[in-house]
């Protein structure tokens, strides 16, 4: 049992808040040295020989950390950083809420409908879902708010919306699951469309659904008369038309076969430049800060996978898989039972880690088993990253609720973004609940 205690171990320092790729790599070394002893004493060895078996153990981690470096599918991940934070601090949230807002404000509900395309445009054009959130938390919560919004349902449509670039393509979740399911990442790219757009509908019917039954939640907005509606149109086809045609070229060559994933990410990239400069946003300074915030998101990204691998390494020779695999194969129900327990347990980790550790930690446990009871990989994955969708909302460590909070005014309540966030986690459990049916029946 020594690594299933290595596993509850990890989670319990994750949860006192220490580092997660340090607090992975911290325990994968005190259990293989105690994994090591406990072997060693067993043949009667003694402390010598636990060093031994400890060093051995580790001996081919350098190899392993340096096939990661070549990962040709993880180069992707630095590509679309970088692509989302230069659109980002070219102001495209900004001008697509604006335009979107006085084509959709006369409309009950208008403006909330509006921030959902307006995330559903920045999660397939940046992916960046902190950025959605503070972008979208700064401009458009306010007009919410003057116009008498439910508070609740404000951020939560705020909150909900920012986390499509989670689902929509390109993603960085699906980058990763496409590397740890050997799956083609343009194939996971491909597949995930259907749901993403399915979340946006029903994001927008809630929103209808509300401000029908009660207006005063979602009231319109009075009608600017002193712009036309020509005038209007030719405003949002303006703010919207050049990410969508990046949109297009980047996740198109990838659909069509034209282009890797890690091709069309370096495309993207240039796009967005060329964005930035057609905005008259362009600066060395907003190249320098973007860059800088690519190396330490891929840092961070990369600085987690290493001491995952570490853990799942020490966790693998400890039998900790051994008993995992065992007890997920003789649960109830056969291969329904086993995906339900995958899905509740990624849901409720949700709560309190972030899905990159859940994604490196949890995950190479369960897909060989998976593989082993002929689910498809592919539709599984995507259900999996459907499901790590919920752990930016779901409180009390949803990330999307940090950002929010942090750039909300001070008569927003905590609890009202909690209140907010909650309608929108059902909806998108009810909307896994249908593809995970569909999919992997």
């Amino acid at each position: 049992m020594t690594g299933v205690v290595m596993f509850l171990a990890a989670l319990l320092m994750l949860g006192l808040g220490f580092g997660v790729a340090f607090t992975f790599a911290a325990v994968a070394m005190l259990f293989g040295l105690i994994g090591g002893m406990v072997e060693s004493f067993g043949d009667g060895d003694g402390i010598i020989g636990g060093f031994v078996i400890f060093k051995d153990m580790f001996a081919f981690m350098p190899y392993r950390i340096y096939s990661i470096m070549e990962n040709k599918i993880l180069i992707a991940v630095p590509l679309f950083v970088f692509m989302g934070v230069i659109l980002e601090k070219s102001k495209l949230a900004e001008r697509m809420l604006e335009s979107m807002a006085v084509l959709f404000g006369g409309v009950r509900g208008g403006i909330a409908i509006s921030t959902i395309l307006v995330g559903a445009l920045l999660a397939a054009s940046t992916g960046v879902v902190g950025a959605s959130v503070v972008a979208m938390g700064v401009i458009s919560l306010p007009v919410m708010l003057k116009y008498n919004y439910n508070k609740a349902l404000g951020c939560g449509t705020i909150c909900a919306s920012a986390t499509l670039g989670q689902i929509i393509p390109p993603s960085i979740v699906l980058i990763i699951l496409g590397d740890i399911f050997s799956v083609p990442v343009g194939e996971l790219f491909h597949k995930a469309v259907l749901p993403g757009l399915c979340l946006v509908g029903a994001y927008i019917l809630y929103v209808f659904v509300v401000a029908y039954f009660r207006p005063h939640l979602a009231p319109a907005i009075p009608v600017d008369n002193s712009i036309s509606k020509a005038q209007q149109i030719k405003s949002a086809i303006y703010a919207i038309l050049p990410p969508l045609l990046l949109v297009i070229c980047v996740l198109g060559s990838i659909f069509e076969g034209i282009a890797t994933p890690t091709e069309s990410s370096a495309f993207g990239c240039v796009g967005a430049i060329v964005l930035s400069i057609i905005y008259k946003k362009f600066s060395f300074k907003i190249l320098k800060d973007a860059l800088q915030e690519s190396v330490k998101t891929t840092a961070i990204i990369f600085t987690i996978l290493v001491g995952a691998t570490a853990f799942s390494m020490v966790f693998s020779y400890t039998g900790g898989e051994d008993v995992v695999s065992e007890f997920m194969t003789n649960l109830p129900g056969d291969k329904w039972g086993f995906i339900i327990f995958c899905m509740v347990v990624i849901f409720v980790l949700g709560f309190f880690i972030d899905f990159v550790e859940i994604s490196y930690i949890v995950l190479p446990i369960i897909v060989p088993i998976a593989l082993d009871m002929g689910i498809n990989p592919l539709y599984f994955a995507i259900i999996i990253a459907m499901n790590l969708q919920t752990s930016f909302l779901t409180p009390p460590f949803g990330f999307s609720l940090f950002f929010l909070r942090g750039v909300a005014p001070d008569s927003i309540k905590t609890s009202e973004i909690y209140k907010g966030v909650t309608p929108f986690i059902l909806i998108q459990l009810s909307v896994l609940v249908v593809f995970c049916y569909f999919l992997l029946r």
